[in-house]
């Protein structure tokens, strides 16, 4: 019979004791001593947001359709369950085995937000192994790093011993393979290491030294030993019909996830090109799934799973060429099922909102829009690509179809930013309660509700908004309430509601986002310390990160208020992301004097992923 690897008397003093028992439907149990290399793939964040995430769902099954591999799941406990483990000095364990984390061969960590930043030093802590990899010797896994953040892994790159920069279906089977055979050869974690550095997409830190000259810059980033390449090449499925990992059997969470559903990849990538967006440019081009491929896939895990409802993921859903299609089919094909199609990322246009008509119940939902910025120039300095217009035809059309709560998502402290940007955002919503109250009123439903919401400005690593200076904390709490004083100065100010975010989490988020390798030790000081959950508001504590900064005598001014210099060299520039720098900079130009570049579909911009061989940049050709 399967042990667990917390007692009963644990189990039941803690809360949602099924985060940590496994054995969930559609999880993968293995004899571990019939497999070679044992996987450790971990989100460092609690359960139910770990098993809502997609891209952990795909390396899961991908990895464990191999014979010779067993992954297993493993996330952040709770704070709870972290004092009892601390006190009991109870190693950190896998779900399905339920076998301590350090006894692994590899432990994979999913780094999706820069916040997570301590909880994978509390997945290293409680795993028993020391923090920094170069304390690590043989008998420890190798920590390696993927996902969004992976693209800056600098302020990480003393806790890991690799990074996987890009998709992770392309070069996981070598890593395997490699590590397999330098088992075989009796091989060092050092052999493996360089044997990895060689490995499309692997960047190994220990195998870089860096330089900095007197004012903080870095002088010179370069491999430390001969034969490890001087750019890493991010990896990227092209072909989504033979690359591409389809789920056919998702795991079900025992407890509520965050996203209680199936979830769909409709596509990869955006063809909009947002300014201040690292999704956008990082997972560039945009390939689409076949719509008949989708159709089967969708059917095989409502099947597998029992789920009642189903998710189109993508950056931009609209953008997707057989988004009609594929949602007809859906509705008709389940609607006697009772299913529920979930449609995020949409543009609100007339096809949207009749298919929201027929899957949700206009009386309780609400509409979201992001205009993310106030004013026309500020859109256009983001490239937004959405206009004024756009954006109350939308909302007419949704008033005049039965909807009458909207959302609206901005940012604050964009490059550019005027006080008439901020105030902006206050008359745009003013204009879209005009807009309902133009609907005779026995046509009405009730009385509008706009909700705005604003969230603070980042500048993150591969984007054109990359070189730019953010705010100090007082700043961003004098822009939300210009923005809050003009709301309040408005005639349907009672059907506005105002929400922002604190600015702490966002300045400590710009460090991380940009930080270099000096930042580690802040990190760990703040760890120390007690920071945990960093992405939890009611855990987060900026005061144990003030002291960190001031214990390390590390400058958070110099990361976050400085601009950056276009010929600097940054600390992510080793990576090759597809998308050019010399693209970057002319994009970076162009906001500054507020001309619009055009969608990919629209017309090439040259950003440099056309050398991939597919995807958006390809369409149309034989």
């Amino acid at each position: 019979m399967r042990k667990l690897a917390l007692s009963d008397e644990i189990l039941l003093k803690i809360d949602k004791s099924a985060r940590y028992i496994g054995n969930e439907v559609n999880s993968v149990m293995k004899d571990s001593s019939k497999v070679d290399v044992r996987f450790a793939m971990c989100f460092p964040d609690v359960y139910e947001i770990g098993m809502s995430h997609l891209g952990m769902q795909i390396l899961y099954h991908m990895f464990n359709k191999r014979e010779d591999v067993w992954c297993e799941r493993v996330f952040s406990p709770w704070t709870d369950l972290d004092k009892v483990m601390r006190e009991e000095q109870a190693p950190l364990f896998a779900l399905e085995s339920q076998d301590p984390v350090k006894d692994f061969d590899f432990l994979g960590i999913t780094i999706q937000y820069e916040m997570c930043y301590t909880n994978i030093l509390q997945i290293l802590d409680l795993s028993q192994m020391p923090l920094l990899a170069k304390e690590r010797g043989e008998e420890y896994p190798i920590v390696i790093g993927g996902g969004p953040c992976a693209y800056n892994p600098e302020p990480l790159a003393d806790f890991f011993d690799l990074f996987y920069i890009g998709e992770g279906e392309t070069s996981y089977d070598a890593l395997f393979d490699a590590y397999r055979a330098n088992r075989k050869a009796g091989g060092t974690k050092e052999d493996f290491l360089l044997m990895a550095a060689n490995i499309p997409g692997i960047y190994v830190p220990a195998f870089y030294d860096v330089s900095y000259k007197e004012d903080g810059t870095i002088a010179s980033f370069k491999p430390n030993r001969p034969g490890v390449p001087e750019t890493v090449q991010k990896q990227v499925v092209i072909d989504m019909e033979e690359g591409y990992r389809a789920i056919e059997a998702p795991v079900v969470p025992f407890i509520k996830a965050t996203q209680d559903r199936v979830t769909l990849e409709i596509q990869r990538g955006c063809i909009r090109g947002c300014r201040f967006c690292q999704a956008g440019m990082i997972y560039r081009p945009t390939r689409e799934r076949n719509v008949e491929s989708l159709k089967q896939a969708a059917r095989n895990m409502l099947k597998s799973t029992g789920h009642e409802e189903i998710s189109l993921s993508s950056l931009s859903s609209s953008d997707y060429s057989e988004l009609k299609e594929l949602v007809t089919f859906l509705i008709d094909e389940f609607k006697e099922d009772g299913v529920n199609i979930s449609l995020p990322s949409l543009r609100i246009d007339s096809f949207a909102l009749d298919v929201m008509s027929k899957v949700q119940d206009i009386r309780k939902s609400s509409l979201t829009f992001a205009p993310e910025a106030g004013s026309q120039r500020l859109r256009d300095v983001i490239n937004k690509g959405l206009t004024e217009e756009d954006i109350l035809k939308g909302a007419g059309d949704a008033f005049r179809g039965g909807w009458n709560r909207v959302k609206l998502y901005f940012m604050l402290g964009l490059p550019t930013e005027t006080e008439d940007d901020m105030k902006g955002i206050a008359h745009l919503a003013e204009r879209i309660a005009e807009e309902y109250y133009e609907i005779p009123k026995d046509q009405r439903n009730g009385k509008v509700q706009i909700v705005v919401s604003t969230s603070f400005f980042v500048p993150k690593p591969f984007t054109p908004f990359q070189w730019a200076s953010m705010y100090r904390e007082e700043d961003f709490i004098a822009k939300a309430k210009v923005v809050k004083e003009e709301i309040r100065a408005q005639l349907n100010q009672r059907s506005i509601k105002y929400n922002w975010h604190e600015p702490d989490v966002t300045i400590l988020e710009g460090f991380l986002a940009r930080g270099d390798r000096r930042c580690g030790q802040v990190i760990k000081a703040a760890y120390e310390k007690g920071a945990l959950y960093d992405a939890w508001s009611e855990s987060f504590r900026y005061d144990i990160w003030k002291e960190a900064f001031k214990e390390t005598d590390v400058d958070l001014d110099y990361y976050t208020l400085r601009e950056r210099s276009t010929d600097e060299i940054l600390p992510w520039d080793f990576i090759d992301a597809g998308v050019s720098k010399k693209f970057l900079i002319r994009e970076w130009d162009q906001a500054k004097n507020e001309i619009v570049t055009p969608n990919c579909r629209q017309k090439c911009s040259g950003c440099g992923v056309k050398r991939y061989g597919g995807g958006v940049c390809c369409e149309g050709q034989n």
